[in-house]
C-alpha cells in the first residue's frame, strides 16, 4: 500500500526563490531512487505572506519510504534545506487523508460512495451500541457524543479499511 508523507517547510525571509529553485531540482533528483512514486510542491497563494512549502511525497511502502529518508541523497537535502528553513514539520497521511492529498486523487463520486461504506455501517453499530445510552441526554449533548464516536471510528478504525479494500475500484479511472 503507498505510503503518502507531507512536508512543511516555514522559508527563512529573502531565501524563498533559492529553496523552491532548490527543491524543484531536489523533486526531480528524487525519482532516481526507486520507491518515489510522486513528489509535488505545494507553493502559497501568490499575494499572500505566507512562507510556508508544502511537499507531498508517495512511496511504494514503508521499506522505500524508510530506504529513501536514509538515503545520502536525502541526508544531503536535509543539510542544505535546513539552511534555508526551519525544522521541517513531517506527517504520514493515512486513509481518505491520503486520497485527499494524493498526486491524483479518485473521482469525487468515488470518494463519496467509499464515505457512505464507512459511514453507513458506522452509522448503525453506533445506534445500537451507545444509542440506548444516550437516548436520554439532552439532544445537544447526544448528538455531540454520537457526532464525536463516528470521527474517531471513521479516521482510525473504519476509513483506513475501507480504502484498502476498495483500493483497487478507487484507482481505476475508469
Amino acid at each position: 500500500m503507498p505510503i503518502h508523507v507531507a512536508i512543511t517547510r516555514k522559508v527563512l525571509p529573502g531565501k524563498e526563490k533559492e529553496f523552491k529553485e532548490a527543491l524543484r531540482h531536489f523533486l526531480g533528483e528524487s525519482f532516481l531512487h526507486g520507491g518515489v512514486q510522486g513528489a509535488g510542491m505545494i507553493s502559497p497563494l501568490p499575494g499572500t505572506d505566507s512562507q510556508e512549502i508544502g511537499i507531498l511525497r508517495t512511496f511504494a511502502d514503508e521499506t522505500e519510504r524508510d530506504a529513501f529518508y536514509n538515503s545520502q541523497l536525502f541526508k544531503d537535502w536535509e543539510a542544505y534545506a535546513s539552511t534555508l528553513t526551519e525544522e521541517p514539520n513531517y506527517r504520514q497521511l493515512s486513509g481518505l487523508e491520503a486520497w485527499f492529498r494524493s498526486p491524483t486523487p479518485p473521482p469525487r463520486w468515488k470518494m463519496a460512495i467509499a464515505t457512505l461504506c464507512g459511514v453507513f455501517p458506522t452509522s448503525l453499530f453506533l445506534s445500537f451500541t451507545i444509542g440506548p445510552f444516550v437516548q436520554p441526554l439532552p439532544v445537544m449533548l447526544r448528538v455531540l457524543i454520537i457526532a464525536a464516536s463516528m470521527v474517531t471510528l471513521l479516521t482510525w478504525v473504519v476509513m483506513p479499511q475501507v480504502i484498502k479494500v476498495l483500493k483497487p475500484w478507487l484507482q481505476d479511472r475508469g
